[in-house]
C-alpha cells in the first residue's frame, strides 16, 4: 500500500508539475501604456495603437494593452519616463527632451539643421541606440522604438522670416537644445509639454511655438496663431521619442512573450513611426493654408543666415558631451553617415 501510494502521489506530482508548466506557458500579460496626448491624435492613432494590435495580434491574445491617453494616469509628461523606470505603468511613449540632461545621446538628432528626413533620422537613432545607448543610457529600460518627427518648425503671433524676428517673442520650445536654439535668435524659451501650448496661445503666456506641422491639428493651432514658418531642405530641428517599458516588468515576462514583442519592434518600427509622423506633416499644413494663414517658408539659400545664428551650439553640445565622456563631433558624423546611408538605400 505504501508503494502503490507512494507511487499515486508521484504521478500527481508529475501532473500538478505538468498543469503549471502549461499554466506558465500559456501565461496571459495584461500591460498598461500611458502617453500624453489624446487618443485620436495621430502618433496613438497611427503609431501606439496599431503597434499594440500587432502585439495582441502576435500573442494570440495572451498580452493585452490597455492605452490610456492625455496623462489619465496622473502625473505630467516630464513625468512619463519616470513612471516607466519606476513600475507605476508597464509602457510609456515620450519625447526624450522632456527629462533634459538623463539621456545625452539622443540630443544628437536634435542639433539645430541636422535631420532632413523623419525615416532616415529615425533609422540612424535606432541604430546608434543600439551601438550606444541600449546599456548605458537607458539600462533601466526596455525600449522598443527610438525615432523623430518631421521637421520642426515655428506657429507665431505674428511673421517670422528671419532670426530678428523672434526677437523678444516668448515661444515655447520642446527641448534643452530647442531652448538654446531660441535663446540664440534673441527669442525668450519657455519650457512646456506640447498639450499646455493650446491654453498658453490663447492666454498669450507664449507668443508662438516650436512644432511640427503634423501635430498642429490635434493641438488647434492654427485657430489660435495665424503664421507659420517653414524650412526647405534639412528641418530646423527635430524632437527624439522612445516606447519604453518597465526593467522589471520587461524581465518578468516568458521569453516567448518577449519575442513576440521583440518581433513588432526595432528598427522597422521606429522607421515606420518617424515616417508616419512626417507623413501627416502634409494633411496638417493643408488645414492651416484652408484657413487662410500665412505659411512663409524659408529657401535653403536663406536658411544659411539661421545656421549662422545657431551654428555656435554645436561647439557648445560637443563641449558638453566630452565632459560627459561622449565625442560629440564623432555621434554628429555617426549620424550624418547613417542617415545617408538610409538614402542611399531607401529614396
Amino acid at each position: 500500500m505504501t508503494t502503490r501510494r507512494t507511487i499515486l502521489n508521484l504521478i500527481g506530482g508529475v501532473a500538478a508539475l505538468a498543469m503549471t508548466a502549461g499554466a506558465a506557458a500559456a501565461q496571459e500579460v495584461t500591460l498598461r501604456l500611458h502617453q500624453f496626448l489624446p487618443p485620436q491624435a495621430n502618433v496613438p492613432k497611427h503609431i501606439l495603437d496599431p503597434w499594440a494590435d500587432s502585439v495582441e495580434e502576435a500573442s494570440e491574445g495572451r498580452i493585452k494593452i490597455e492605452r490610456y491617453g492625455a496623462m489619465s494616469l496622473g502625473g505630467a509628461p516630464p513625468a512619463l519616463m519616470d513612471q516607466a523606470k519606476d513600475g507605476v505603468v508597464d509602457l510609456v511613449w515620450t519625447v526624450v527632451g522632456y527629462t533634459p540632461g538623463r539621456f545625452p545621446s539622443t540630443e544628437v538628432f536634435e542639433l539645430p539643421f541636422m535631420v532632413e528626413d523623419a525615416r532616415a533620422g529615425s533609422y540612424a537613432y535606432w541604430k546608434m541606440f543600439e551601438s550606444h545607448m541600449a546599456d548605458t543610457e537607458f539600462k533601466d529600460l526596455k525600449i522598443f522604438g527610438a525615432w523623430v518627427h518631421g521637421p520642426g518648425m515655428f506657429h507665431t503671433n505674428k511673421p517670422v522670416a528671419k532670426p530678428a524676428d523672434l526677437q523678444g517673442m516668448k515661444i515655447r520650445g520642446g527641448s534643452r537644445l530647442v531652448n538654446e536654439l531660441l535663446k540664440a535668435t534673441g527669442a525668450s524659451p519657455v519650457g512646456m509639454p506640447v498639450p499646455a501650448v493650446p491654453e498658453a496661445l490663447s492666454k498669450g503666456v507664449i507668443d508662438g511655438t516650436t512644432i511640427p506641422w503634423e501635430v498642429t491639428a490635434a493641438l488647434k493651432v492654427p485657430e489660435l496663431v495665424e503664421n507659420h514658418t517653414e524650412f526647405e531642405g534639412t528641418a530646423l530641428y527635430t524632437l527624439t521619442f522612445v516606447l519604453a517599458m518597465n526593467k522589471a516588468k520587461w524581465d518578468s515576462l516568458p521569453a516567448d512573450l518577449q519575442s513576440v514583442m521583440d518581433s513588432q519592434s526595432g528598427l522597422d518600427f521606429s522607421v515606420f513611426a518617424g515616417g508616419t509622423m512626417q507623413d501627416y506633416d502634409a494633411p496638417a499644413r493643408k488645414l492651416a493654408a484652408d484657413r487662410g494663414n500665412n505659411i512663409f517658408t524659408v529657401s535653403e539659400a536663406d536658411a544659411a543666415e539661421w545656421a549662422t545664428v545657431v551654428d555656435p551650439i554645436y561647439a557648445s553640445w560637443i563641449a558638453d558631451m566630452e565632459k560627459r565622456g561622449i565625442d560629440g563631433q564623432a555621434r554628429i558624423d555617426e549620424a550624418k553617415k547613417l542617415m545617408e546611408e538610409y538614402k542611399k538605400n531607401n529614396m
